[in-house]
């Protein structure tokens, strides 16, 4: 029997639509329920234990609605929440860091791995942990660049603001040798062709929204969780804040026509909890 509950995908903005896109690609069949907190962003400056509460609010509020699986689009959240929320949910949960540490242990030629991430991911030791558990010979250099989510959530991709920043944080990796770079925040692809040009094309850029994507679809089969692979998925958005510019903002991440976008109170999350 197909399963034609929809899956849950959160991030705190638009960040998260990345890996949306990559499995609206890979599960077209699939329908999926997009929850961004534009009204909390931005998450990697706050404490962790608001961030648990954030994402403990969500996952509830998206169980609420009727997934069959919580996807964790922000690896913020992700790195702080991960194991709380796998406890606390009844539906399984798959994140983005885990196929991220892997690409990169896989892709590196010397060892030297960097990491660009929010404060909170960087100071979690979350990516340390498990890039030591693949490859105890690894080393990970870890950046926090607190300047960018701002900046691309601004709609900013492209200004002097932007490559000084990428500028600023791409350095102490270069100087570290490292061949490869996890781009640790949803948000980052944006900036893809920037970061490419700071480091020159012999560093490895790794940003793993299809391995995600892949996890997702492997778990869903595995638990028997398939809709019918003959139909057209559908998708809807909500976002705690305004519909119209997360419309603007979100279509340039999804590469997609987003439609309308729902309001959802910061209120009705903390209810759901």
């Amino acid at each position: 029997m197909p399963d034609s509950r929809p899956v849950g995908v959160f991030d705190s903005g638009v960040g998260g639509l990345t890996v949306l896109h990559e499995c609206l690609v890979t599960m077209p069949h699939e329908d999926f329920v997009y929850l961004g907190d534009h009204a909390r962003l931005p998450y990697g400056p706050r404490t962790r234990d608001e961030v648990r509460r954030f994402a403990h609010e969500i996952g509830l509020y998206l169980q609420g609605l009727g997934v069959k699986m919580v996807v964790v689009a922000c690896n913020t959240a992700t790195s702080v929440a991960l194991p709380d929320l796998q406890g606390e949910l009844e539906v399984p949960v798959v994140s983005v860091i885990v196929p991220e540490a892997h690409a990169a242990v896989q892709a590196t030629r010397n060892r030297r791995i960097g990491l660009l991430a929010t404060e909170l991911t960087v100071a979690s030791g979350r990516y340390e942990s498990l890039v030591r558990t693949l490859d105890a010979g690894a080393r990970l250099t870890s950046v926090a660049c607190p300047k960018l989510v701002p900046l691309i959530e601004a709609g900013d991709t492209f200004s002097d603001d932007v490559m000084a920043a990428v500028r600023e944080y791409a350095a102490p990796l270069k100087d570290a040798g490292c061949d490869t770079v996890i781009l640790g925040c949803t948000h980052y692809p944006l900036l893809r062709p920037v970061f490419q040009r700071a480091f020159g094309r012999d560093v490895t850029l790794v940003f793993s929204a299809d391995e995600t994507a892949r996890e997702v679809a492997e778990t869903l089969a595995r638990k028997g969780f398939e809709n019918d692979g003959k139909r057209e998925g559908e998708y809807r958005f909500l976002t705690t804040g305004d519909p119209e510019l997360f419309r603007t903002l979100g279509e340039r991440f999804l590469q997609l026509p987003l439609g309308d976008v729902e309001h959802v109170g910061v209120a009705e999350l903390e209810e759901a909890a």
